[in-house]
């Protein structure tokens, strides 16, 4: 977990596959630990097919119920399910804003959020920005979106920037 924190929480990503990455592992998080997430990610990379969409998308029952069968990822129905339409609709916002990049970046104007917050109990678990993108993400035929993923996906992603000041990544970032 400090490695992670250290070299990847919070560095803006701009890479269409890493973002669609961190949008599918948020979602596996869900009622989970991100340890939990963090620990399976080789092998979700491998499981998933590197995070290709367009393959991902077109995954179908055996696909699904070999990964139902794999100890190495988050083993739950619906969550795989909706990596699959997940899938889909990234694809279908991709076509439509030339990358998904430059749709999920609008949310934050296209630059890192700097709240700058001093203690960790400072940190919201859900923003106005992560709710509209929330809603939005739903209207678009995602699944496992919700505003606290969202939020999860913003930091992780670069979104906002909610290394506390006292950190020294805060000012790195």
């Amino acid at each position: 977990m400090a490695l992670y924190h250290d070299e990847e929480w919070g560095v803006p990503v701009h890479d269409d596959r890493c973002l669609f990455e961190f949008l599918i592992l948020e979602g596996a998080q869900a009622g989970l630990s991100w340890e939990t997430v963090l620990r399976k990610r080789e092998r979700y990379r491998e499981a998933f097919d590197g995070f290709d969409a367009s393959r991902i998308a077109r995954y179908d029952a055996r696909k699904v119920r070999a990964l139902l069968a794999d100890p190495g990822i988050i083993r739950n129905r619906l969550k795989i399910s909706s990596a699959i339409s997940n899938a889909q609709a990234f694809l279908k916002v991709q076509r439509e804003f030339g990358s998904f990049d430059a749709y999920i970046w609008h949310f934050t104007g296209g630059k890192t959020l700097l709240p700058g917050r001093r203690v960790s109990r400072d940190v919201p678990a859900r923003t106005a920005e992560s709710d509209a993108m929330s809603k939005d993400l739903k209207k678009r035929g995602f699944r496992f979106v919700g505003s606290t993923i969202c939020y999860a996906f913003m930091q992780a992603t670069g979104m906002v920037n909610d290394h506390l000041r006292t950190c020294f990544r805060w000012a790195e970032i």
